[in-house]
């Protein structure tokens, strides 16, 4: 099974046991990554603004809407919505004169991000089947791209920040929540790590991480850690994967970590090409 068809099943999996049982979406046996990393994200009064299971569908790895600032008549687009929390709390801020768009493959979540659109009674709210290789939006159309731990699942990076440059308005912002490698660590531990931080994970390392954001033509590109992963918290993942913990635990420490990226598309063209033509 390819990467894409398997996050289709996994996530779709992760749906429909918030949908049928109301259980948290990440603590569906078909995932490994519960706390520390999905846990404590949102505060109680964005919680409480949102229905139950929007909450109980996330499974990001980070909150980019209290880390971005968005403003009244504006259009954000978030890749790989999800349950739709992300989307339903942008869409608050960005208010009836601005508009939310959601972007996911998987139509179960599709599905589910709709219904609790329809509780939340936000109306300024579209939610689109795509994937994020290929956004099904015009050029130069969106002043805000986020996304919640779902660039590292994509097979092609380099496409994702590409297509998020071309539909960003000149001047607009790129603001994702990821799942980023700082340092060198053994391949066993990185590929353990990355299966249980991502659930199937493909985290780039940070400076590769800005050199595609770069190559994709964004600049004043930040990356700030948010959440640095040790592996004691997957002690009981890696060991059931055969991974000598205590072995490689030194040379593994501190070296996956949520992060919150930050970008800019250029305000003005700058040669052939600069404003995603």
């Amino acid at each position: 099974m390819d990467t894409k068809s398997a996050v289709r099943e996994k996530y779709g999996a992760a749906a429909r046991e918030v949908h049928l049982q109301g259980t948290t979406a990440c603590c569906n046996p078909a995932f490994s990554c519960c706390d520390p990393i999905t846990t404590n994200l949102y505060n109680d009064a964005e919680k409480g603004a949102l229905p139950e299971k929007a909450v109980q569908a996330s499974l990001g790895c980070g909150n980019p809407t209290a880390l971005i600032d968005l403003h009244p008549g504006q259009v954000v687009l978030d890749l790989g919505s999800g349950g739709g929390i992300d989307v339903l709390l942008s869409a608050r801020r960005v208010g009836p004169t601005g508009k939310a768009y959601g972007l996911d493959m998987t139509d179960e979540m599709l599905a589910l991000a709709r219904e609790n659109q329809r509780q939340a009674g936000v109306e300024n709210v579209e939610f689109l089947k795509g994937e994020i290789e290929n956004i099904p939006l015009p050029d130069n159309s969106v002043d805000v791209v986020i996304s919640n731990c779902v660039i590292n699942l994509s097979s092609d990076k380099g496409r994702v920040l590409r297509e998020a440059f071309r539909v960003l308005k000149p001047g607009g912002r790129f603001a994702v929540s990821d799942v980023v490698a700082r340092g060198q660590v053994p391949d066993v531990v990185r590929r353990s790590m990355m299966l249980w931080v991502g659930c199937i994970a493909g985290a780039l390392e940070e400076q590769e991480y800005t050199a595609k954001l770069t190559a994709a033509g964004f600049q004043e590109i930040t990356v700030e850690p948010t959440r640095v992963y040790e592996i004691e918290d997957a002690r009981q993942f890696l060991e059931g994967q055969g991974v000598d913990v205590d072995a490689v635990a030194a040379q593994a420490a501190g070296t996956l970590m949520s992060a919150f990226v930050r970008a800019a598309k250029p305000s003005a063209c700058c040669g052939s090409g600069c404003c995603g033509n």
